[in-house]
This record gives C-alpha cells, structure tokens and sequence, in this order.
C-alpha cells in the first residue's frame, strides 16, 4: 500500500521515519511518500515537499511564513485527492496538518487520516478534539489527551508513546570525576530557538568548566542548517573541548548531563537514562503569549507526565549561564536521584510495543476503510 506522511520539523519527522519503518515489518510492499527533508528522501521516502524552515517560534516569526504554508497545505491536499494513497498519516505540526485534514475532506477527500500526536495534548480544547476526531483517526501517545477526548465521546486510539519503544535506559553510571564529565548541549531545531540557547549554551559550558577544569562538551544538531549554526559559534567563541554530533542519540551517548531544549529532545534524553536540565528562552514580545496559552505549571513532557518537576525548567531570565551550571552539576553529582524518576516515567509512557501496535492500527484502518 501507499502511505502519504505530513510533518513539519525534525522532531515530527524522526517519528515518521520510525512508524514508517514498524509498517514496513507488516506491509513488505509499502512505499512512503511525504513531507519532510532529505532525511526522508535518505529513508526511501518520495519526498513531495522540503519541511526545512517552516517551524517557527511563536506567532509574530509564523506570520511571514503563512502564504507559503497555505499555498503548501492547498497543494498537498489537491496532490493527495488527486493520488489517493491508501492512508495519511499526520505527525504533530498541528496547524497546518489539521487545516490538511479538513481541506482534504472539504474537497469530497474520503480516504483515511491517522492523526499521530494530535494537537492541544495539554489544552483539553473540547472543539479542537471533536474537529480532530471528526476528520481524522486520531492516535494520541499520552493517556491524558486518550481520557479527555473519550469523555468528550470522541473517537481516539491509545497504545503508549512511540519513543519509548525506540529508546532504552542505559545502566545507571556512577558520578564522573569531580574535575571532569562530558556534558551534552541540544540548541533546538528552529532558526530562533538556535540564534537564543546556542550563546547561552556556551557560556554554561565556560560556567561549568570553572566547577569542572577537564569537562569536555557535545552539542546536538538537528539537521544540516543548525550543524553550521553551531559550527560558526564555536569557532567564533574559540570554544575548546566541545565537538558536534548529529542528533539527541548520538550527542548525549557518552554524556552524564545535558541542557536541553524544551521539546521531544527532553523526552529523549530522559529516556535514555541521562541527567537532563531544560532550558527555553523567548523573545519578550512572546511571555504574554504564551502564558495565555499554557496553562500548566510545567512545560517539559516528563514533568507534565508525571505532574512533578523531574526535570529541572530553566527558563527565560532563570536560564543565566551561572545557574544552568550549577543545576547541571548538582544532578551529575548524584545521577541515580533523577535516574529512578525516569525509570518511573518510562513506565507511565505505556508499553514497549507502542510503536508496533501504532503501526499495526496505521495498517489495519488503511486495510479496512
């Protein structure tokens, strides 16, 4: 069967990628088309549209970019009416997807929509959820969104996060040496979040390196773009001892901490067992906003999971050089303390196989409908 997938940034895109892999051991015959980057095209995917640059951060940076993501939802839509795969799978990227979803059926569009990661996990938005559930097979990985859309009488499938199939606790290490460690630093994928952490990284990798004289550092880049990004503000700062590698994976392997970008690189970090301090910092013109819209004490999805602050949130004017490094030292000092809250949190994340029941559903319902 032919499979169409629809994301917007890397992170929706490496969860493509998986369920693409998991329907490929049940359809041996499945070929993948969609929106992504070449990482996509890299995984076999026949790539309709380039996904690079259209996150953004906060409403004033998405204005500029809406006619070209209109013009691109009202393309992907007449493309999938026109080819008619047998299933769409949606990935996050809220906006644009939902408006894909309702364009498509708008347009007489009747075949299936699987709607993974659905928007407004933590807004409990009543008529978002009934629009969602509507036009689409929405497939939450959080038991949260799962309870609060069947109260509302919607239809939503539950089977556990993906993520927590593809990543596995390592053994938990002791502490470094006092005077050493190895230090992950994850930027973010967007031009904004990388233009704000990057610096603010650099200078809590110097902070720290005064606690800790023989720390070395990582930092993780997403893609091509936030690889050169990082790059360019290494060489600029004349930063020593620190290196890139090329996704959350492979920058915290060797790593007893990290600061992480809030977002699924939390997530990911935590669920490979390292210590892990958030940061997230926006334009001030952004605070209002998003006030408005979270409503949570917690922004970070281990802490929002287990309701309690596993994760340490530094952000905004709390996210100065000096206390990164101190929270960051403090918890490799005593790993195994955030070590049992992430083993507690693997747990309420559901069960190993998610991915492969999510992807057995993805198949059944291009199957039958």
């Amino acid at each position: 069967m032919r499979y169409f997938f629809s994301n917007g940034e890397p992170s929706g895109e490496a969860i493509a990628m998986l369920l693409a892999d998991a329907i490929k051991d049940i359809d041996l015959e499945a070929k993948f088309e969609g929106i992504g980057s070449q990482r996509m095209r890299a995984a076999g995917f026949t790539l309709w549209r380039d996904h690079t640059g259209w996150a953004s951060m906060g409403p004033a940076a998405a204005i500029p970019r809406i006619p070209k993501l209109l013009a691109a939802m009202l393309l992907t839509a007449s493309h999938i009416a026109k080819t008619k795969p047998d299933l769409v799978v949606l990935v996050d990227f809220g906006v644009f997807n939902l408006r894909l979803a309702k364009q498509l059926r708008r347009i007489g569009y009747r075949g299936p929509i699987v709607d993974v990661f659905p928007p407004g996990t933590w807004l409990d938005n009543a008529d978002k959820a009934r629009t969602v559930s509507s036009v689409t097979y929405p497939v939450t990985a959080f038991e949260h969104q799962y309870e609060f859309y069947r109260s509302l009488g919607c239809r939503i499938a539950y089977f556990g996060h993906p993520l927590a199939s593809r990543y596995a606790l390592r053994p938990l290490r002791a502490a470094p040496p006092p005077d050493g460690g190895i230090v992950a630093m994850l930027p973010g994928s967007r031009g904004g979040e990388l233009r704000r952490h990057i610096p603010v990284m650099i200078a809590a990798f110097r902070a720290l390196r005064e606690l800790r004289p023989n720390l070395r550092g990582v930092f993780g880049a997403a893609d091509d773009r936030a690889e050169r990004k990082i790059a360019a503000a290494i060489a600029r700062e004349e930063l020593s001892g620190a290196s890139i590698a090329r996704g959350v994976s492979a920058a915290v392997a060797d790593a007893d901490g990290a600061w992480v970008v809030s977002g699924t690189a939390v997530l990911e970090t935590a669920l490979l067992g390292v210590c892990a301090v958030a940061i997230y910092v926006i334009p001030k013109a952004l605070i209002w906003y998003g006030h408005r819209m979270i409503r949570h004490r917690y922004i970070t999805l281990p802490n929002l999971v287990l309701g309690r602050e596993v994760v340490p949130e530094l952000l905004q004017e709390a996210a100065t050089p000096q206390r990164l490094a101190e929270t960051l030292d403090a918890l490799i000092r005593d790993p195994g303390r955030q070590y049992a809250d992430f083993v507690e949190l693997r747990a309420a994340l559901g069960p190993a196989d998610a991915l492969q029941r999510c992807a057995h559903y993805a198949v059944e319902v291009a199957r039958t409908s």
